[in-house]
């Protein structure tokens, strides 16, 4: 059984290997080997027992709202996201857990927190694989594609989406 929970400072190592991983699985494809340590920044380092690297690590994925999908049997992260009242900032789900609900259950309950919170509006910046997910949960594409810079690396394309919120209801249109 899958639980969605909120973040504790215990599952950072968990966390950063998932993001490690799963980034540069779907996102740096078109990054030189050589060079994904700079777009992974200290992601780069996930699977190090040194503690500096951990406690950057612990750093960077901390945000005003971080859940986890806990695989509760083994107590194993297979899911993240990481956000603000009107940001959702980051989402990430181990490629062996793909298609199985566990990317929208953790959206859904950060909307629910952003409701709470009095937002109005939900941006993101989508990389281009994870477009269609996105679309399927009700987020518009609000812009044409840009680039970003990850941490040191240069030219990551991504898709500025948003999704609006009235009433503390999610709206039909998105617009």
């Amino acid at each position: 059984m899958i639980v969605i929970r909120e973040y504790r400072e215990s599952d950072a190592n968990q966390v950063g290997i998932l993001i490690a991983n799963t980034y540069s699985t779907f996102n740096l494809s078109f990054v030189a080997p050589e060079e994904i340590g700079a777009f992974l920044g200290p992601f780069q380092h996930a699977n190090s027992l040194e503690k500096s690297h951990q406690e950057e690590i612990a750093r960077v994925i901390r945000a005003a709202m971080v859940f986890v999908a806990e695989k509760e049997a083994e107590a194993k992260i297979v899911g993240v996201l990481r956000g603000r009242k009107d940001k959702l900032q980051s989402l990430f789900v181990s490629q062996d857990h793909h298609r199985q609900g566990i990317g929208r259950r953790l959206v859904q309950r950060f909307e629910r927190d952003c409701i709470h919170q009095g937002s109005d509006v939900i941006r993101l910046m989508s990389t281009l694989y994870a477009v269609p997910f996105y679309q399927a949960l009700g987020y518009k594409k609000s812009t044409g594609i840009r680039k970003m810079n990850s941490f040191e690396g240069e030219g990551l394309d991504y898709q500025p989406m948003k999704k609006v919120i009235n009433n503390g209801n999610v709206a039909q249109n998105g617009s």
